[in-house]
């Protein structure tokens, strides 16, 4: 899947700034890509870059235009479906990472056709995927787990690619959903894969390398989530990982979606070692990535200080205050992989 850039972000008319997470996250990491946005009345997230019509979208050089949101179920609203549609006939590719196809809709089917555009359904792979075996493989892996979903597990991995390559250490983000797709260039969307598969898959993009080489990969969910702990189950026995970060957001005392209580950061560490023992024996917590984005700084930092001494483990907002302490532990706890 080759998808053209730079984009133009659609957001439709979503709620709220965390239904459009999937446009927020690849203006973070690719800001270079992203030329506009285009919402529809009501919508009610702002990615701060400037609001484009498709004409002047293509003027400035737009290929491709991003469903940048996600939604309960992955749906495609019917309301969506003409600006889709005009989109295409203005000459833009389509991108989307619902669960929805794009192709499924006839008329944006025929509008492709008849306009020779791509349309790309990042959620879905044409690659065939083995069952995991949980074989041990070489080279180091590193998850990011967390106490819920949206709490910073991608933006986590990501700020220690970065932080891990600026110290010399050889590291790769491994994207298993539609965002992490968008901002690589490449992974697989493992909510989309058949459950026999997940495992397998992340086998799959996360191989056998060098035993300095750390794949740094994308978390899903949670373990305590009722709604997608299958899938990081999966994760965690396909990535036969090496170390994990407990991602946490402080402020929410239920999970998202859903009446369940969030489970303490302990409860995390514990079954995530439980659990991940059965295809790595030797899985370790090896820090704390905590968002904390709606805290003043002062209490953030003492909110980490607290979390830091109560668990031995360094805490830090990766993307607030940097990831040199969970680099540091890396280092410290497997140095055969120091640069």
């Amino acid at each position: 899947m080759q998808i053209e850039t730079p984009y133009l972000m659609f957001l439709g008319d979503v709620p709220d700034r965390l239904a459009a997470k999937t446009a927020y996250g690849i203006v973070d990491w690719r800001p270079e890509w992203c030329i506009g946005q285009i919402r529809l009345p009501g919508c009610a997230a702002d990615l701060g870059i400037p609001d484009l019509t498709l004409d002047e979208a293509l003027a400035k050089g737009c290929r491709t235009m991003v469903i940048g949101v996600a939604n309960a179920g992955g749906v495609l609203p019917e309301h969506w479906v003409a600006e889709i549609v005009a989109a295409l006939e203005a000459g833009f590719d389509v991108a989307s990472g619902l669960h929805a196809r794009l192709g499924a809709v006839p008329a944006i089917a025929e509008a492709a056709a008849r306009r020779g555009r791509a349309l790309h359904d990042v959620r879905h792979t044409d690659e065939t995927f083995a069952t995991g075996k949980g074989t041990k493989r070489p080279g180091r892996r590193l998850l990011a787990v967390g106490t819920d979903c949206s709490v910073g597990k991608k933006y986590t991995v990501l700020a220690l690619e970065k932080g891990m390559r600026a110290r010399g250490m050889d590291a790769d983000f491994r994207a298993t959903g539609q965002t992490g797709v968008f901002i690589s260039g490449r992974g697989v969307a493992i909510d989309a894969v058949v459950a026999d598969f997940i495992s397998g898959a992340v086998e799959w993009i996360a191989p056998a390398a060098d035993p300095k080489h750390w794949d740094l990969i994308e978390g899903q969910g949670s373990l305590y989530h009722p709604s997608f702990a299958g899938v990081s189950l999966g994760l965690l026995h396909g990535a036969q990982a090496d170390a994990f970060v407990v991602c946490h957001e402080p402020s929410r005392t239920t999970m998202r979606g859903v009446q369940h209580p969030l489970p303490s950061i302990r409860q995390v560490i514990d079954l995530t070692i439980q659990l991940g023992s059965l295809t790595n024996p030797g899985i370790r917590p090896t820090g704390i990535a905590v968002n904390t984005q709606a805290l003043e700084e002062d209490t953030a930092r003492s909110l980490l200080d607290k979390l830091g001494a109560e668990y031995g483990l360094p805490a830090t907002d990766p993307v607030r205050f940097g990831v040199d302490g969970l680099v540091d532990r890396l280092i410290a706890e497997f140095p055969e992989t120091a640069p």
